[in-house]
């Protein structure tokens, strides 16, 4: 039997008005890959940069790690066979039932990402273990992970897939995929690529939902 494992993350925030600090993208990221030996080297790579007195945190983290840290995980990722897998939502383009709540819109989100890049790897596998790193506070990660079951149910045959919640800092391949998403969201919010570049050949699937629509409701 074949599986593929996916581990997925964010990017962006639920604020949808214009403030100069709210995101202007909310981005859904996939990582596909069926070997997940990744988690030792990146385990691996964390002690010796303790060791190396390097500015390394108790996981690793795009968005905090500094620059020196980041250029030595995209090097070990950059090592591995994977695929990712992107949706991009330009936030102000959701019509307002769209995101009547943050529950709403986060599973509109997975619905569209599930039934659209989930094309690219379905027949290619047996089975299918989606992990998704948990936001929120407790009432409102329940909703989420009920958000991301639910769209499962709708989209695929669920007797092939298994679905978990957990922390970022409970698994390298969160934070692998922590890695891609936060290179993705460079490239859209602000036109820097230089980490996108690194992961460039490895994306398969990086869909502007509403490109088309003109309109902004805010």
């Amino acid at each position: 039997m074949s599986r593929l494992h996916l581990y997925a993350d964010e990017a962006g925030d639920f604020v949808f008005k214009r403030n100069g600090k709210a995101s202007k993208y909310y981005i859904l990221c996939t990582i596909g890959i069926e070997d997940c030996s990744i988690s030792h080297q990146l385990h691996n790579l964390r002690r010796q940069l303790a060791w190396d007195q390097k500015p390394v945190s108790d996981y690793f983290h795009c968005t905090t790690d500094k620059q020196e840290v980041r250029d030595e995980v995209f090097r070990i990722i950059c090592e591995h066979d994977f695929t990712v897998h992107a949706t991009v939502m330009e936030k102000s383009k959701a019509q307002p039932q769209v995101r009547v709540s943050e529950e709403r819109f986060y599973q509109y989100a997975w619905l569209y990402h599930l039934r659209y890049s989930g094309r690219i790897y379905r027949g290619s596998y047996d089975e299918f273990h989606l992990t998704a790193a948990t936001i929120g506070v407790k009432k409102k990660r329940t909703a989420f992970e009920d958000a991301v079951r639910d769209v499962c149910n709708q989209t695929v045959n669920t007797s092939q897939w298994r679905t978990s919640f957990w922390p970022s800092q409970s698994d390298p391949c969160l934070q692998m995929a922590d890695y891609c998403t936060w290179a993705i969201q460079r490239k859209w919010e602000m036109g820097c690529t230089r980490s996108y570049d690194l992961i460039k050949s490895r994306i398969v699937y990086e869909y502007d939902l509403w490109r088309r629509g003109s309109t902004h409701w805010y």
